[in-house]
């Protein structure tokens, strides 16, 4: 579904991505972990567009996305939860999900994905009038996710999902991803809660200073001596 080939990403002339190689088949959920300043958002944000590679090929669905646009790529299906949330504060909560289905014409359509959104998080349902900025990290972030699903994502990029979130919380939203993607939707998550994160995983990827490292089997992973050293506090 997804194909990253050789990729290289530059900040001016730091060089964050030095030849990212990676795949997501479909029906997935592929993780990648790592430290702060590896290259996870960054390769997160050349995926959807917002950075452009400059060396490399970025196929999606058989489509040379390289260097399309992000809203192209939206368009096409290929939807990111950005990191620290980033709901409008001052929109309620039912115009952010609105928001998020912005490219979407048919109205029935829209009250459908609406209500599919609902029944995933109860909770928004109950805070639908609700100013997006008045809600608890938790919420927020379901609230961006709902946006998100709000898009028809084929593929959902998820960048930091649990960051700064309870326990509690965090195991409540990755069980919720996991359900998003029994119903179809093809997952791919950067995260530094890598046991959360390699547990509901098929397939993870280990980035260092913008090289893959490692790949393989999540499970494989967990139980790897490096990672575990690592990533996994022992």
């Amino acid at each position: 579904m997804l194909k990253l080939k050789s990729i290289h990403t530059k900040y001016g002339n730091i060089e964050a991505l030095k030849g990212i190689d990676l795949n997501v088949k479909e029906g997935e959920i592929v993780t990648i972990i790592g430290g702060n300043g590896a290259g996870k958002t960054t390769t997160l944000n050349t995926i959807s567009g917002i950075l452009k590679p400059v060396a490399g090929e970025i196929h999606f669905l058989n489509k040379d996305i390289t260097q399309w646009k992000a809203d192209k790529i939206v368009a096409e299906g290929l939807i990111q939860v950005p990191e620290g949330r980033q709901v409008f504060p001052n929109l309620t909560v039912y115009e952010n999900l609105i928001l998020g289905a912005y490219l979407q014409k048919d109205k029935i359509k829209v009250s459908k994905k609406m209500e599919y959104v609902f029944d995933i998080f109860p909770r928004l349902k109950e805070r639908e009038k609700q100013l997006g900025g008045t809600l608890s990290g938790g919420e927020q972030q379901m609230l961006a996710i709902g946006r998100a699903l709000m898009a028809e994502p084929v593929l959902l990029l998820l960048d930091e999902p649990s960051l700064g979130l309870a326990p509690i919380v965090v195991q409540n939203i990755f069980k919720i991803i996991q359900d998003i993607n029994k119903t179809g939707t093809t997952i791919l998550i950067v995260e530094q809660n890598a046991h959360m994160a390699l547990s509901i995983a098929n397939r993870g990827y280990v980035i260092e200073t913008g090289k893959i490292v490692l790949e393989d089997d999540a499970k494989k992973l967990l139980t790897n001596d490096e990672v575990r050293k690592a990533y996994l506090g022992g």
